[in-house]
């Protein structure tokens, strides 16, 4: 079912009003991928009425268009930080965003957290509001903002919301709502696990420096960064807390991993797989076209790339569905209405992850060093036989004709697992749409090294195994240039790797975009590693990361 996002559509389930609204910056994708539906759909399944106001105008009073929700507004920027959304990684103001009818630029505004946050307390006044998603999620504490170049303060702050849930939340936002339905006081509601709150006197914690120090000196920022990533952790058990000027930013411990049980049922409910029919009309939103007829299979990400947004949000901690959630939810798919007979993609932030296993982590909490850098831990216990059984079932099942792995592999745990890795490889082509598609990001040692990415040895290992045994397939490679760490020397080493290794035209070339809450945004900002103390190049210049982008892809050397 659709959740309404009209005043028609309430009265027609019966809804007179609502007790929670949310709203984003995407169009209204009903689809388990999108994070705004995934949310919507559980509180429902817990009791609730809910709506969905998407991509509000914020110069008019869309914003009231479903009326005062009884609990609370949670706002999200939607899938993608608002900002990254807007601008490209040269700075200049996007024209298309695909996750807006008619692929139409300019449908969301710059910081739509903040934004969406300040229209809700222009109408409703004393109505709580509570942030979450990507953008909120990685701006929770102070943080260094690339597209102004300063470090701003907690979105929660900015925003003047009530709460700021991080992480994934489905579990904090219900335990808000039911607080709530149970108290009427947001003020009841600050024990939360998954949250983050404000008060203007200091509590017990540990303490992070206050935002005038991480403002004005780079090492405090580092140590920051390091003491919220270090202790950031639901087994670890700490709260984190950080002045910024008169008041206290306040990170509960985050919410534990969901259950099997709550992750199996979570994408079995309801969902339509299409946009909904108010915003369709005004046109094809190209988002969904590659998520309409995947699957989630695993949750998490314990790969730490230093770049990547989604660990931070989505924690180190791995969680894997059942085959037989994962079989059902094919069965469903295979009914809807435009379904082919392919299944796009079965995975997550990193496919191979599923079924994957580590004891300390999952007991004791994340490990002060990293789990697949520079080398796989050794608790660690990939799974790439219960991985490839998915698969095949999901091959087997009636109107199944193609199964694809869409979403990124980590080649250095595939060639880590000397039991079945070796299967896996031989049996990856036959999951692979057109070219497998890898993310080495880099070749020079200096720099994986900073971007905690695998030897550049071991994508060619792998590239070598998978096209012994493909037929009329081929790796793909993934590059990031203006990464912290990379001048023109580890430049001019990536564009000969390239010619010599790959001999072809790279045409997924992307500059490094420093995003909130990575980090590399850390390192790009400081000039330091937080981790060894070591001071590191980092090339600022958007002229000289344009031409590093150029450089690799043309014959002329750079210089």
């Amino acid at each position: 079912m659709f959740l309404p996002t009209t005043v028609d559509e309430m009265k027609k389930l019966g809804w007179k009003s609502l007790d929670i609204i949310l709203v984003t910056g995407d169009a209204y994708i009903d689809h388990p991928s999108i994070g705004v539906s995934l949310i919507g759909h559980f509180l429902v399944s817990r009791g609730y009425k809910v709506g969905i106001i998407a991509q509000p105008d914020w110069n008019t009073d869309e914003i009231t268009r479903l009326g005062k929700p009884r609990l609370f507004f949670g706002v999200t920027a939607g899938n993608v930080d608002s900002m990254v959304s807007n601008y490209t990684a040269s700075a200049k103001k996007r024209k298309t965003d695909d996750y807006t009818p008619g692929g139409v630029g300019g449908k969301r505004p710059d910081r739509a957290t903040i934004v969406y946050s300040n229209l809700i307390k222009k109408y409703y006044k004393g109505v709580p509001i509570v942030l979450g998603g990507i953008e909120a999620s990685l701006r929770r504490f102070a943080h260094y903002d690339w597209w102004s170049n300063k470090v701003r303060k907690s979105v929660l702050l900015d925003s003047k919301a009530d709460l700021l849930v991080y992480g994934m939340g489905e579990l904090a936002t219900l335990e808000i709502a039911e607080c709530l339905k149970k108290f009427g006081d947001i003020e009841k509601c600050k024990n939360i696990r998954g949250i983050v709150w404000w008060s203007s006197s200091p509590v017990d914690g540990i303490l992070l420096p206050s935002f005038e120090e991480v403002s004005e000196n780079t090492e405090k920022y580092s140590e920051m960064f390091l003491k919220q990533n270090l202790y950031t952790d639901p087994f670890k058990n700490f709260r984190l807390i950080q002045k910024q000027d008169n008041r206290y930013v306040i990170q509960n411990p985050p919410q534990f991993p969901l259950s099997q049980e709550i992750l199996d049922n979570l994408y079995l409910l309801p969902f339509e797989r299409e946009v909904h029919p108010f915003y369709l009309k005004k046109g094809p939103v190209k988002a969904i076209n590659t998520v309409k007829f995947s699957i989630t299979a695993v949750r998490g990400c314990y790969g730490s790339c230093a770049f990547c947004a989604l660990t931070q949000h989505q924690t180190t901690h791995v969680v894997s569905r059942s085959k037989d959630s994962i079989l059902e939810e094919v069965k469903i798919i295979s009914k809807h209405k435009d379904f082919k007979g392919t299944i796009m993609d079965v995975g997550g932030p990193t496919a191979n992850m599923y079924s994957s296993n580590c004891d300390v982590r999952n007991t004791k909490g994340q490990c002060a060093k990293f789990c697949m850098y520079p080398k796989i831990c050794k608790s660690n216990e990939p799974n790439h036989e219960k991985f490839l059984e998915l698969l095949f079932e999901i091959k087997s099942l009636p109107k199944i004709k193609n199964v694809f792995i869409s979403s990124g592999i980590r080649h250095d745990l595939v060639l880590a697992d000397k039991k079945y890795g070796e299967t896996f490889i031989k049996y990856l082509p036959e999951f692979t749409p057109g070219q497998l598609k890898l993310a080495p990001e880099h070749s020079h040692e200096k720099v994986l090294k900073l971007m905690r990415k695998p030897k550049i040895d071991l994508f060619l290992e792998f590239k070598q195994k998978f096209e012994n045994y493909a037929k009329n397939k081929f790796v793909v490679a993934y590059f990031i240039v203006g990464h912290p760490g990379e001048g023109k020397k580890e430049n001019n080493h990536l564009k000969k790797f390239i010619e010599t290794k790959l001999g072809y035209k790279p045409q997924q070339i992307q500059i490094f975009t420093p995003t909130p809450g990575t980090l590399s945004t850390t390192i790009y900002y400081t000039g330091i590693d937080p981790y060894t103390k070591e001071k590191v190049y980092v090339e600022r210049s958007l002229h000289v990361r344009n031409l590093m982008k150029k450089n690799v892809i043309i014959s002329k050397k750079f210089k």
